[in-house]
């Protein structure tokens, strides 16, 4: 067995060399950057990025687009970047064998692709069987290896429902019911995150010493979590719509609609840490900016209008940093400094674009790593952004009380509301859509 975790994903920690750190190790208040936190971020990534991969190599297979192939191997490599997470605590031996059980399983998505166009019963159920198997192998294996502090039947239960998640969003995309193919979707990918803190918690409390004596469950680290389920969702969305748009695809309408609900609970969020008033700032530069800028460069491109290309990229790549940027810094009262925040909104828009353009160039191996790559710098959203929240407010976030007492921002709306912050745990907590839909976006697909 290893003697210590060993940070993994680079990538993944991206955002944290552009951001400044904001909770020092020497600090020992409340802080978002633990060793405990450190494993659960990298198990969030790795354990989010295989659902996406996951649905997405069986929705272009079944559609038979030309980078279903790349998206394949994607999720299969996604399989291989666990092994040394594994390891790391493990030892070799662990590791291997969970790479031949959780490696296997991902062979089984063919086969309900191709049940699904053959309209194979047997094949489907013989599919089905498989995955029953590896639910039992792999629950026993992390029953085993986290000694009971992941008990079988817990561990059953959340990957039974997790494979069920995988299944029904491919059943209900087949079926042409994208509405609940997205809906389930979303349901999927953050209910990931409530298996790496299960997976965390219980290496942590398995092996103490090697964490530092540090907790994976802390209100501080649940809200980094939560920020990088909100931007990697993001992300998801972003580049899986620009990809529809560009295809004419037709659910093109409704990964927008799933975007928009995303961006429901991102500005529920906000409302909730600073006001009615800071929430209606981050819709503004969010939609205007942000979501609005890339459904025009959708309609840019597909009508090859270079000058209406160039100025949508000059509101992703410019504007929307530079706007965000300021809200953030001034959010949280420079403990994200605006320049910091600026370069890291930078860089993100140049992954989300630059996947974009590779995939209309038709080079599909290269819109797949940058979309690995763009997925895994949205784990630095969390490190950083909530660790200038918990800066900020620390009393907020310490021990395992309730939060009080909001701290004035400057924003104009938390300490002039009630003070109760219960809404924002609830919010965190369960990612609950609030606030009325946004319109369906009907640019491309209507035309």
């Amino acid at each position: 067995m290893k003697k210590a975790f060993k940070k993994l994903m680079v990538p993944a920690l991206g955002l944290t060399l552009l951001f400044p750190t904001v909770a020092g190790a020497a600090d020992p208040e409340p802080t978002v950057s633990t060793p405990a936190a450190d494993l659960r971020a990298t198990l969030d990534q790795l354990l989010s990025e295989h659902f996406v991969l996951a649905v997405t190599s069986m929705t272009k297979s079944y559609d038979g687009t030309e980078d279903a192939e790349e998206v394949t191997e994607a999720l299969d490599q996604n399989a291989a970047d666990m092994t040394p997470a594994i390891a790391s605590v493990y030892g070799d031996e662990a590791a291997q064998q969970f790479e031949e059980i959780f490696r296997g399983h991902n062979d089984y998505s063919a086969d309900f692709v191709k049940a699904a166009t053959e309209d194979d019963a047997e094949l489907r159920k013989e599919a089905e069987k498989e995955v029953d198997e590896f639910v039992d192998e792999f629950s026993t294996f992390l029953d085993t290896a986290t000694e009971g502090n992941l008990p079988k039947d817990a561990a059953e239960d959340v990957l039974e429902v997790h494979e069920d998640q995988v299944l029904t969003t491919f059943d209900e995309y087949t079926e042409g019911n994208y509405e609940q193919a997205y809906t389930t979707f979303r349901e999927g990918h953050k209910h990931m995150f409530a298996i790496s803190k299960a997976l965390s918690s219980a290496i942590v409390t398995q092996m103490p010493d090697k964490f530092e004596n540090t907790k994976a469950d802390t209100p501080a680290t649940d809200l980094r979590s939560t920020l990088n389920s909100l931007a990697s969702e993001h992300f998801a969305l972003s580049s899986i719509g620009l990809e529809k748009g560009y295809d004419q695809s037709e659910d093109y309408d409704f990964v927008n609609w799933a975007e928009d609900r995303n961006t429901a609970d991102f500005k529920a969020a906000i409302g909730s840490i600073y006001g009615d008033e800071g929430a209606a700032q981050f819709e503004k530069i969010w939609q205007d900016d942000h979501i609005a800028a890339q459904a025009d460069l959708v309609v840019a491109s597909l009508s090859e209008d270079e000058e209406a290309m160039k100025m949508a990229k000059e509101r992703l790549l410019t504007t929307f940093p530079e706007n965000f940027g300021a809200f953030l810094g001034t959010a949280t009262e420079e403990n994200l400094p605006t320049d910091a925040a600026t370069k890291a909104l930078m860089a993100h828009e140049e992954q989300v674009v630059g996947s974009f353009e590779s995939y209309m160039s038709g080079d599909f191996k290269a819109s797949t790593d940058q979309f690995r790559e763009g997925y895994a710098f949205m784990f630095g959203v969390g490190e950083s952004l909530g660790g200038a929240i918990v800066k900020q407010m620390p009393d907020k976030f310490a021990g395992e009380a309730m939060p009080g007492d909001m701290p004035k921002t400057g924003m104009g709306g938390a300490s002039e509301q009630s003070s109760d912050l219960t809404a924002l745990w609830i919010t965190l907590g369960s990612l609950a859509v609030a606030g009325s839909a946004f319109a369906i976006r009907r640019k491309v697909v209507n035309q």
